[in-house]
């Protein structure tokens, strides 16, 4: 006779698979292994002092870079040639010179732009109408580059945790002669789907991610950003528009103004949860563009990607080894604690509060 008692299934206890249909792939979910103690490598924190300007600093307005150029004396968002490019637009073409099974292709252009003329103001800190002009400039350089590229990739690497060796708030834009392995494969799980059902699957997916509200972080009426349910990040999040939107080109004035605002409140959030600047990689995903503009794309829908990497605190991070890397992803909490975590989390941010505090004890002890 046996004496095992029925266990009912718990994602927070109990490891299972979830199935990623932007990538076609599954990911481990083991939210138990939080539970075991941490002896592994504890990260050095990130500087919270840093200088409004730095003379050294060669993003900053009105300084020398590397190569010998002039920065302007901007007083909003600044676009500059990459002066240490990993896409290079002269060099020579590979193909000829390999083997069968070694195929390269040519790759060309490379932008920085910064987002505003102080190096301590990231985007959850600036107001909303800087942010605005940020993702104006995005929107601006996806139409100027993407009459030419097939496809044009905005990201950013904040924090020296994600190898940003720049504190100054900045993103990257890079063009290309060809759709990148991500959204290649993006594309096609995209187009697959829109066949089978009609509908575009992240329209679909927004709207039922409203519906439960068990991944919801922060939303609007044009906005919703989620933990998705395959996230594979401890913290990672997904940026969807509520209609059906191809590039970022096509928002409206209005869903421009929104989506600054949802960014600066995700972003709050995120550094609220361990009271740092919050360190991660993030890009844009929409439409191909070049040749693909005269296509039909209704299977894209037009999302952003941030990829943090903290786990436990703001020195341990989530490392991507071993059965990561040799088998499939892995993460160690589920997307609804992760969820929940944020969205309880104020939407003032912990710098403002401090200034607001400090200002009060001052005049306080002033007033003595």
């Amino acid at each position: 006779m046996s004496d095992n008692k029925e266990v009912s299934f718990d994602a927070k206890d109990h490891q299972h698979l979830r199935y990623n249909p932007l990538r076609d792939t599954w990911v481990l979910v083991s939210a138990h292994r939080m539970k075991r103690p941490w002896a592994g490598q504890v990260e050095k924190p990130p500087e919270e002092h840093i200088p409004r300007y730095d003379p050294g600093n060669p993003l900053c307005p009105g300084n020398t870079r590397a190569n010998g150029k002039v920065n302007s004396h901007y007083d909003s968002t600044y676009v500059f040639e990459n002066d240490f490019p990993a896409l290079q637009p002269d060099a020579p073409d590979p193909a000829s010179l390999m083997p069968p099974l070694c195929l390269s292709l040519h790759v060309f252009l490379s932008k920085v732009m910064c987002f505003h003329p102080w190096s301590d103001v990231t985007l959850p800190l600036m107001k909303m109408h800087e942010v605005v002009k940020v993702i104006d400039k995005w929107a601006g350089l996806v139409e100027e580059l993407g009459a030419t590229y097939p496809w044009v990739q905005i990201f950013e690497n904040k924090g020296a945790m994600m190898g940003c060796s720049n504190p100054h708030p900045h993103c990257q834009v890079w063009a290309s002669n060809f759709l990148p392995n991500e959204p290649a494969l993006s594309d096609r799980c995209q187009r697959s789907y829109y066949q089978k059902h009609g509908e575009p699957m992240l329209q679909q997916y927004a709207r039922q991610e409203a519906e439960r509200k068990e991944r919801v972080v922060v939303e609007s009426p044009d906005w919703l950003a989620v933990v998705p349910y395959w996230a594979t990040w401890p913290y990672q999040t997904l940026l969807l528009p509520r209609r059906h939107v191809l590039r970022i080109t096509d928002l409206t004035t209005e869903e421009r103004e929104g989506l600054a605002d949802i960014m600066r409140r995700l972003l709050t959030k995120y550094d609220n949860l361990f009271e740092i600047s919050f360190p991660y990689s993030m890009g844009w995903h929409g439409a191909p563009t070049g040749p693909h503009l005269k296509e039909d794309n209704s299977h894209w829908q037009l999302h952003a990607h941030y990829y943090p990497p903290l786990l436990r605190s703001a020195m341990v991070k989530k490392f991507m080894v071993g059965y990561e890397m040799l088998a499939q992803e892995q993460r160690d909490l589920t997307p609804e604690q992760a969820a929940e975590k944020l969205r309880n989390l104020p939407e003032e941010h912990y710098k403002n509060r401090e200034n607001q505090e400090k200002g009060g004890k001052e005049k306080e002890d002033g007033g003595k």
